[in-house]
């Protein structure tokens, strides 16, 4: 049996299933259908000697070979209808392990013996027969039942297997079925799929060979945990149970697509929707399966090292482009053609620009086009970084991603002081504008120290019509002569990325209070993005004007 973090797993055969399973009240009782019921017997049928596996029966020991029945009620009673209406035909055929209804005493005793006459007193009942005829039906339908029977039977104890999970002893039975039902049970697809692959690897090349894969998932899960590699290819920095499960979710696409079926997506999806998908293909040939995981973290791995590609792949993740549209984009293509294709991408109308040029990036205006300048900034940050000639530096998607949501678009130059309304505030935003006097280089001593006195004079009895005059004739100290602030305030120019934390502490304040803020903060370790850095670094500054701060979106 294998140990998770979750609880254990193994793969057991049907005909070793053996205990006293409890179905606890929180449950709705048996309904499967006879379409499900057929449906089982053709599959084992059909399988032709391959190792069938069920879906996963979750459970939590109760002691004494008693057993918490989570989920699997509905394949376990099933089972036990077959094994018991194959008696006819195979003598030694049993059932060995009992089913207790908490709550519906009485499904257990007719789950001995289904009869017609009984069926519509009660619905778990009524369900139970048309299980029961199902089988009767099935078997009828064969060229020989005793035959079917037979072979059915003897696969329950070969090769008929289920993923076995015991859910670990502090684990709320209640809670964990609750998640089961809305897809968000600890119990993973990637979980379930690993225990598969080991599985049918082991049956089908050995037990070593099944340690050797074990030993790989092992390895591409810790690839994956890399922050800066999880984030560039995911756009998210927030710890998931495992990594790994997204490779085996673009498989699972993959597979869908391949058969010709539609991809579901997110929500859509049911639970355990990638652990189905991909087990046909598993218990076919788990050797190829286990190919096309190798072989698709190594791709990952290769644009995660190839500067370009991962400057350009990562912006698209930013942008909620999925791992499998990359691959598609990718598929049959020499690098030249994949990066082109990349850059088409990026400028695809539907990635969010819109159809936008480099002629129209002056038309863009704050508070009207503000997801659209975020992108088109967060793509300046990460060119800026990428064209560094003979430099190894790579744009932190881990920074950016840990951010997400808390980007906020920053002016350069803030025009007026509108939102501060009180005297805390006016005292505050003096204060920084004093202390931002010491480095402007465009005010003499004197001046510089008539500002400082007037303030301080007019900080301990602070009024609007006070403030007004002080802040006027500070911004008019602050902001350069040859810069019309009106027609720039609101342009792509005049803003830069910002943590929104950071930039409340920054609202309506002067360059230079900006500029020396934002450093603190670099010297403290907090992220700025490269081109919000490289403005108030003054790094954009022409030599015709020492203030001219803003963006260079060239």
């Amino acid at each position: 049996m294998q140990a998770s973090d979750n609880g254990t797993f193994d793969a057991i055969e049907v005909g070793k299933i053996t205990g006293h399973f409890v179905v606890p009240g929180y449950q709705r009782g048996y309904r499967w259908t006879k379409h499900e019921v057929t449906q089982l017997l053709q599959d084992i049928r059909d399988s032709e000697g391959e190792t069938y596996y069920l879906q996963p029966i979750v459970l939590k020991a109760l002691g004494n070979d008693r057993w918490e029945l989570i989920d699997g009620q509905q394949r376990l009673t099933t089972l036990a209808l077959i094994v018991r209406c194959f008696k006819d035909y195979v003598p030694k055929a049993d059932v060995k392990y009992t089913i207790e209804y908490e709550t519906r005493p009485l499904s257990a005793q007719y789950l001995l013996n289904p009869i017609e006459k009984a069926a519509k007193t009660n619905i778990d009942f009524f369900h139970m027969y048309g299980a029961w005829e199902a089988i009767k039906k099935w078997l009828d339908s064969q060229d020989d039942a005793s035959t079917a029977a037979f072979e059915v039977y003897t696969a329950f104890s070969k090769r008929v297997k289920v993923i076995w999970y015991e859910a670990p002893e502090d684990a709320d039975a209640t809670e964990l079925f609750t998640r089961l039902n809305i897809g968000r049970i600890p119990l993973t697809d990637a979980e379930l799929v690993k225990a598969l692959v080991l599985s049918r690897s082991r049956d089908v090349q050995g037990k070593d060979r099944a340690l050797s894969v074990a030993s790989e998932w092992d390895a591409i899960e810790r690839d994956l945990r890399n922050p800066e590699l999880w984030a560039f290819i995911t756009a998210k920095a927030d710890e998931e149970a495992t990594h790994i499960q997204l490779l085996l979710e673009t498989l699972a696409d993959q597979v869908r697509i391949e058969s010709g079926l539609n991809v579901l997506r997110d929500r859509e999806r049911p639970p355990f929707y990638t652990y189905e998908t991909l087990r046909p293909s598993i218990v076919l040939d788990p050797e190829e399966f286990w190919s096309r995981v190798v072989d698709l973290h190594s791709l990952l791995l290769g644009w995660f090292e190839e500067r370009e590609a991962f400057h350009k792949i990562g912006f698209l993740a930013a942008c909620n482009v999925r791992l499998d549209e990359i691959l598609a984009l990718s598929a049959g293509k020499t690098r030249p053609q994949f990066i082109e294709s990349l850059d088409k991408m990026i400028a695809m109308e539907r990635r969010g620009f819109h159809g936008l040029k480099a002629s129209d990036l002056h038309d863009l205006t704050y508070g009207e086009d503000d997801d659209l300048i975020k992108r088109v900034l967060l793509l300046m940050n990460i060119e800026t970084v990428r064209k560094l000639k003979n430099s190894t530096e790579r744009y932190s998607f881990q920074a950016h991603a840990a951010r997400k949501g808390n980007w906020s678009l920053e002016h350069i130059h803030a025009q007026n002081s509108v939102g501060l309304n009180t005297v805390e505030q006016w005292t505050e935003w003096l204060r920084q504008h004093k202390d931002a006097l010491v480095d402007l280089p465009t005010i003499s001593l004197e001046e510089r120290a008539d500002l400082e006195f007037q303030i301080d004079e007019a900080l301990p009895t602070m009024t609007n019509n006070k403030f007004q005059e002080l802040e006027s004739k500070l911004r008019m100290c602050f902001l350069a002569d040859d810069i019309d602030g009106a027609a720039e305030e609101h342009a792509i120019s005049n803003l830069a990325l910002l943590e929104i934390s950071a930039n409340s502490a920054l609202n309506n304040a002067a360059f230079e209070v900006k500029r020396q803020r934002i450093l603190a903060l670099d010297r403290e370790g907090s992220y700025i993005p490269p081109c919000t850095r490289n403005v108030f670094l003054k790094y954009y500054t022409r030599s015709r004007s020492q203030q001219l701060h803003f963006c260079s979106l060239q």
